[in-house]
């Protein structure tokens, strides 16, 4: 049973708006270095969210996180090779570029606070979910694969 009822995406927007509109109570940080790393960065969370999402249905198993006990593949290709999280990695980069745009210190903090929530509430419940079906099919991919990256 997963000990997190609110969706990723819906944590992510959440953070979002935290991170935009308590950008009134940090100092203002602007670098012209910014602006291009932080279209690098948003266009990398979305690619890594694309890509995530398009090997789960190639895969032909649940996107749902909030039902990972309902997976029939354990998906550890294309992305995979590299995160055991990219969609949550991807979100965290769209929280990156919100940050960099418009509240660095602030955003910064809530980011730390999002890879917190997220890996407690979120991917641990998961991962239990994951040796259940998955045994030492996930064990050994844990082992060669990092949770974040």
């Amino acid at each position: 049973m997963m000990n997190n009822k609110i969706p990723p995406p819906i944590v992510t927007l959440i953070c979002a708006l935290i991170i935009y509109f308590s950008s009134l109570f940090f100092p203002s940080y602007t670098f012209p270095l910014f602006n291009a790393l932080s279209i690098l960065i948003l266009g990398s969370g979305l690619l890594l969210i694309f890509f995530a999402v398009k090997s789960f249905k190639k895969a032909q198993t649940t996107i749902n996180p909030l039902q990972p006990d309902l997976a029939s593949f354990l998906v550890t290709e294309g992305v995979f090779k590299y995160s055991r999280n990219p969609m949550y990695l991807g979100m965290l980069f769209i929280l990156i570029f919100i940050s960099l745009r418009f509240n660095l210190i602030g955003g910064s903090l809530v980011a730390l606070g999002f890879v917190i929530y997220i890996t407690k509430y979120q991917i641990v419940p998961e991962e239990i979910a994951m040796v259940k079906l998955f045994n030492d099919k996930f064990i050994a991919y844990k082992s060669r694969v990092r949770r974040w990256l």
